[in-house]
């Protein structure tokens, strides 16, 4: 059974004739954007913004009208996933890469919508590395300081010698926490290092929560 399927299309529920949609990214997202794209062929008219090039690709598969934002001054809702989800609907994001341009779309939201499968679910954040992204520029700087929150950090990289490289051209350094017990505070005190773009905490951003469940049943966590 695809958990992520179930909670990918559950989510479109939750849209409307004329939205706006911010369309997110990953491997329960994807699944929103393909219901999307079948409600799009059978006369539902959206419009999407795409959090990521690899989204935007399959957003134009499936002949979902996009738009950017010097054409919309907000955004209905927004369906993304997330890599962990905390008792208060507190996020990490980032595991693909795309955490800036899902945040960025996700602030301009009237609603926050996140699917994700059961095994996403934690009592706190920390244990998938929390990634941050940072400027190529002095990217050596900028990890020190980060250490010095205390964390051990790994450089991303796509094979032995290769950065990964974001949609916006930077850099993601995975910082490994022992835990996370206050995401705001730590997502502060993030921005505040010079080099640090964005993070992926997302802290009182989430109003909604779809849960797919191994036994096939979906549940609706609000904030």
């Amino acid at each position: 059974m695809n958990v992520k399927k179930l909670a990918g299309e559950k989510a479109v529920e939750f849209v409307k004739e004329g939205m706006i949609i911010g369309l997110g990214t990953g491997s329960t997202a994807y699944w929103t954007v393909q219901k999307l794209g079948e409600l799009v062929k059978n006369g539902l008219n959206i419009k999407g913004i795409p959090t990521s090039k690899s989204t935007e690709k399959l957003a134009l598969e499936m002949n979902i009208p996009l738009v950017s934002f010097s054409d919309v001054n907000h955004i209905d809702i927004t369906i993304d996933g997330a890599d962990e989800i905390n008792p208060t609907l507190d996020l990490i994001k980032g595991g693909g890469g795309a955490l800036l341009r899902e945040k960025i779309v996700a602030f301009a939201s009237k609603k926050l919508v996140v699917v994700a499968d059961e095994s996403k679910c934690v009592k706190k954040l920390g244990s998938f590395p929390l990634p941050v992204e940072i400027t190529p520029f002095g990217y050596e700087v900028t990890k020190r300081e980060i250490q010095k929150l205390k964390c051990h950090t790994k450089l991303r990289k796509i094979n032995k010698n290769e950065a990964f490289i974001t949609d916006n051209r930077n850099y993601i350094l995975d910082c490994y926490f022992e835990s996370i017990i206050d995401p705001l505070h730590l997502h502060t005190k993030l921005n505040l290092i010079p080099g640090v773009v964005e993070n992926g905490l997302f802290v009182n951003m989430t109003d909604q929560v779809i849960i797919g469940y191994n036994d096939g049943k979906v549940k609706v966590l609000d904030k």
